[in-house]
């Protein structure tokens, strides 16, 4: 298994009200654009991502959000206009196993705009290039859209409630395989 990003794993999205943004590996170099995405986002918007007050990324959370080997664990950005405005990520559960649990955030103001949903699908094909087949996440009950959003992948999925949490799993399935058919001779 590769443990870097190829070159090249840039892509660009349009999200439902025609904005474009590009999504691509979260780099080391990130780390100041993650600290600045993160003081751009609501109290509310925090606390539903983390699970109460966290105002601050520390240094060591700032060094393990942004040095990924894409293979056990990976993130990917995206990005408007130099600046990031959402954040997917996941990380393997064991070294050599198939699950791995999925976190996201996206800004305030691109919330609803289908960006969850993107960066949800490339993380998604991501794991499967690499052995994952089953996503796993605790989201507050009132995180409604991010339930949402695993709620409309239509992959297979079990829900469980307990104390304001709800734990997904999301069965990913293998990579997708493109037929090509063969050309015809004339």
């Amino acid at each position: 298994m590769p443990t870097t990003r190829p070159e090249g794993a840039e892509r660009s999205a349009v999200l439902l009200d025609g904005t474009t943004v590009d999504i691509g590996p979260m780099r080391a170099s990130d780390a100041d654009r993650l600290d600045h995405f993160h003081h751009t986002l609501s109290g509310e918007t925090i606390r539903l991502r983390f699970f109460g007050v966290h105002p601050d990324l520390s240094d060591q959370e700032l060094h393990r959000f942004t040095h990924v080997d894409h293979v056990h664990r990976e993130a990917l950005v995206a990005v408007h206009e130099g600046a990031i405005v959402g954040v997917a990520r996941f990380d393997r559960l064991d070294d050599d196993g198939d699950e791995a649990e999925v976190a996201f955030v996206v800004a305030d103001a691109w919330q609803g705009r289908g960006l969850g949903t993107v960066l949800f699908e490339q993380l998604a094909a991501r794991a499967r290039e690499v052995g994952i087949s089953r996503f796993v996440a605790d989201t507050l009950f009132l995180n409604r859209r991010m339930l949402a959003v695993f709620r409309a992948t239509g992959l297979r999925h079990t829900e469980s409630f307990e104390a304001g949490v709800v734990h997904v799993t999301l069965e990913l399935g293998p990579p997708a395989v493109v037929t090509v058919a063969p050309a015809e001779t004339t």
